[in-house]
């Protein structure tokens, strides 16, 4: 029964990877597989888990911070953020590129949509850096790359999925997040700023605009700071749950829309619509996964795969080694969402196994899954920005400017892994205040 657990992941490897769509491949080879060597009696038990995934309390902050992140793209905050950062780092030599990667920390900590923020920075920037002679391959890398920090740093719909797969509370693992996702701003700032070091030419400074009042400076960064302090200071001070926080973000989001006048009945439509065919899909593929997963354990495919890692060399740490090799190597071809419904469940219980701390564990597969939206053929975030880029730049560009900041990714992966405190450390000290 366990060859057949095999046959059918492989299965449903090969049907993703030719293109059928995730949510009906997983439940379509589950109920094949299922019909087959068990019998539909099987499915008689799947009723009730969809009941108690649609009623998950935690799941429900997805619809919400996806809203909200959908309504501040329409508010123009983008817009605002990359301008003012424009001019206050410009006149450094790579400063355009360093406000980029500030305004994408900042975006993905008021909005976690990687989609939008790798759009919208593609729109606006991409086009000032190629006039001012910034190089291609940064250019395009930098936007990229600092596009999908949304991924990492909280609120992350990756961190509410994950959190809810491997059973480690939202809050917590948001916290866990935190550190680590700073970490790797702190090393595309790093690496850009040794650039224009090294290489002037590649990332030039600009001529002096306009100058910035701090009054213009405190109104552009006040809104977005406002907010990542409503959402993210609540759930670390134990005011409001992860769901809650997600509540009062769309709330917030909604008062900044319409604070700024930008927010137009259309734009509220689109936000609303988006939001539903979003969420829809990740329920879809969850509910997919969970019939895929039922059938896969009860072929005896999680005590085969349990099996073969624990016997692997180097116990605990053979194990850390290979799971993050597997993840970094389907994000080549798979969705996050995917790899995080259908591996990472899988991988959970062989973490209990060995005694290794699940919210650890859930934040370095975070941090290796947000290479996935950058590594090729399939990285969304490289689909995103050629969809908006001029014409005189080729994919090969863009997949030749991300090279650099993947590896930064897998130094950062590296380090968490060799220092848990970094994404314990916070956690433990709001457990600490909460008095837990």
């Amino acid at each position: 029964m366990e060859i057949f657990a095999l046959v059918m992941f492989g299965v449903l490897m090969l049907l993703l990877l030719l293109g059928y769509p995730v949510a009906f491949t997983l439940a379509a080879v589950a109920l094949l597989f299922g019909w087959l060597f068990v019998g539909l009696d099987l499915f008689a038990l799947l009723p009730m888990r969809i009941w108690g995934i649609m009623t998950n309390f935690t799941l429900l902050s997805v619809p919400l911070f996806i809203f909200m992140g959908l309504v501040l793209e329409k508010s123009g905050l983008a817009e605002d953020l990359l301008e003012t950062m424009g001019k206050l780092f410009g006149q450094v030599r790579g400063g355009l590129a360093i406000s980029i990667v500030l305004v994408g920390a900042l975006l993905a900590a008021a909005t976690g949509v990687v989609g939008a923020t790798v759009v919208t920075m593609g729109v606006i920037a991409l086009p000032t850096l190629l006039k001012y002679k910034y190089s291609p391959t940064l250019a395009t890398g930098t936007i990229a790359a600092s596009g999908t920090l949304g991924q990492i740093i909280p609120p992350s719909i990756v961190l509410i999925l994950l959190a809810d797969v491997i059973g480690v509370p939202v809050g917590q693992l948001f916290l866990g997040a935190l550190v680590p996702g700073l970490l790797i701003v702190l090393l595309f700032l790093l690496y850009i700023g040794w650039k224009a070091w090294t290489d002037p030419a590649s990332a030039p400074a600009i001529p002096a605009s306009a100058t910035l009042s701090l009054m213009q400076i405190v109104a552009t960064l006040l809104p977005p700071v406002l907010l990542i302090f409503l959402v993210l200071g609540s759930i670390f001070f134990g005011v409001a749950t992860p769901t809650e926080s997600a509540a009062v973000g769309s709330l917030s989001a909604l008062l900044l829309a319409l604070a700024h006048r930008r927010l137009s009945w259309q734009g509220l439509n689109d936000a609303l619509h988006q939001s539903l065919r979003l969420t829809s899909m990740v329920f879809l593929i969850l509910i997919g996964a969970t019939a895929f997963g039922m059938v896969f354990r009860i072929l005896g495919g999680d005590q085969l795969v349990h099996e073969l890692f624990t016997q692997l060399p180097g116990g605990q740490w053979g194990f850390i080694a290979v799971s993050m090799l597997l993840i970094f190597a389907l994000g080549f071809f798979l969705d996050f969402i995917e790899i995080c419904f259908v591996v990472v469940p899988i991988l959970a219980p062989i973490a209990t196994h060995f005694g290794i701390d699940l919210l650890w564990f859930a934040v370095l597969i975070a941090v290796n899954l947000q290479t996935s939206f950058l590594t090729p053929p399939f990285g969304f975030s490289l689909f995103y920005l050629k969809a908006v880029a001029p014409p005189e730049i080729p994919i090969q560009t863009i997949y030749r400017g991300i090279v650099p900041f993947v590896l930064l990714q897998i130094i950062a992966l590296i380090l968490v892994a060799s220092l848990p405190q970094l994404s314990l450390w916070l956690p433990q000290l709001s457990d600490f205040l909460q008095g837990r």
